[in-house]
């Protein structure tokens, strides 16, 4: 099927007060009621509510339209160009499903009873505070985008939360779901390297599109471009090595992007290339190599492990492995293009984030541990977090560093 083109998104994402006042409901103990059993549908569905309607959050919609077992019954953002915008999306694709309630506020959405799990994806910014009011509806599950939060003291805060919720919470690092990716790591885990001694990623791209007021141009609202874009590949890393990151040294700069425009009259200051390389305390080591302003490029990401005894690669969009042993040298390296026959609809993702709503949807049934949980969010960030230290103050920086000093 054919997507509709995603608009730019105009406004920012202040909290407007709810176009109409839902039913009160009386508050239990952890501040609001559950949401009801899963199903109050009568057929068996989970239903979601996304907070949050841009790009990412029509990407949650899509997927989910092909998702068995799951229905969207409500949305909520306070832009109402982005309102408007995913109610014409939701009817503009092929799928058939219920039309779903829409909100300007999220906590009318929470307050409304129509979900039992929701999609956070709002400006990174806004995580901290949605999440508050999220995980004190007890029994509500959540899947919240990357990255968990701006900073290691909001990471820390819904972690402390989360811990006395009931709830699958669960974080939107989907890049470990892309097939190739998902082929490499099983090769790892399967020993067909060897141990792993070296990890590199890189990713040359196009530079950060535009959203709701531009929120994204600005470091301060995002955590800055090694937290916002590459939590992913810091994840990656820790996923790769099964290891915990002791320290991270960092050189990047905003070079090319974004030094023509200016917001109220100041000029965007995200960093637009990198190089991270990241120690780990088994002796592995990482390093990224980020371009956005590299779109003369075949493939956007690459994904190499090399161990002791051979060297395992994942390339994207290009969907292409490559897996080779040191004993059979150049003529033993085998190559393979690899899908996944269970994604219904690969969006903007490769599939992935088809593949993340289904193990989702499996936890909110089985009551299982999230397999991208809260310490993935929080190391994620904080990597990305001593990189820019890093890159600001000119020196390696400890995780120990970052993590305890909490900023």
């Amino acid at each position: 099927m054919t997507d509709p083109a995603v608009p730019s998104e105009p406004e920012p994402e202040p909290e407007p007060e709810p176009e109409s006042e839902p039913e009160p409901e009386p508050e239990s103990e952890s501040g609001s009621e559950p949401t009801g059993t899963l199903g109050h549908r009568g057929d068996g569905a989970v239903r979601y509510g996304l907070i949050g309607t841009g790009m990412m959050g029509t990407e949650h919609l899509w997927n989910l339209q092909h998702v068995d077992g799951a229905v969207v019954t409500a949305v909520a953002d306070p832009d109402e160009a982005m309102r408007e915008w995913i109610v014409q999306a939701a009817e503009g694709t092929e799928v058939e499903q219920p039309a779903f309630e829409v909100f300007d506020d999220h906590r009318a959405l929470l307050a409304s009873g129509l979900v039992d799990a929701v999609v956070v994806s709002t400006p990174n910014f806004t995580h901290r505070a949605v999440l508050e009011d999220v995980l004190a509806v007890d029994g509500l599950h959540v899947l919240v985008e990357k990255p968990l939060c701006t900073t290691v003291a909001d990471c820390r805060a819904v972690m402390g939360l989360a811990a006395e919720h009931r709830g699958v919470v669960w974080v939107g690092l989907e890049y470990r779901y892309m097939p190739p990716v998902a082929r490499l790591v099983t090769a790892v885990r399967d020993g067909e390297v060897g141990r792993v001694r070296m990890v590199a990623i890189r990713e040359h791209r196009f530079p950060f599109l535009a959203k709701v007021g531009n929120w994204n141009r600005f470091s301060i609202n995002t955590g800055g471009t090694l937290v916002e874009k590459c939590c992913h590949f810091f994840d990656l890393m820790n996923h790769l090595t099964e290891d915990t990151p002791t320290r991270v040294l960092a050189s990047g700069a905003q070079d090319v992007n974004h030094l023509d425009e200016q917001y109220d009259g100041a000029v965007p200051d995200v960093l637009d290339n990198a190089f991270v390389i990241v120690d780990y305390a088994g002796g592995a080591r990482a390093v990224l190599d980020l371009c956005m302003f590299a779109e003369g490029s075949v493939n956007q990401e690459e994904v190499s492990v090399v161990g002791d005894l051979g060297k395992a690669e994942a390339f994207l969009p290009s969907s292409e492995f490559r897996l080779g042993r040191r004993e059979n040298g150049p003529p033993g390296v085998t190559a393979a293009t690899v899908t996944d026959d269970r994604v219904r609809y690969e969006g903007f993702h490769h599939g992935s984030s088809y593949l993340e709503h289904l193990d989702f949807l499996a936890a909110i049934r089985n009551g299982s541990t999230p397999a991208v949980g809260l310490d993935a969010g929080l190391a994620s960030v904080a990597m990305g977090v001593a990189a820019h230290r890093s890159i600001e103050e000119g020196r390696a920086v400890e995780l120990d560093e970052v993590l305890a000093d909490g900023r």
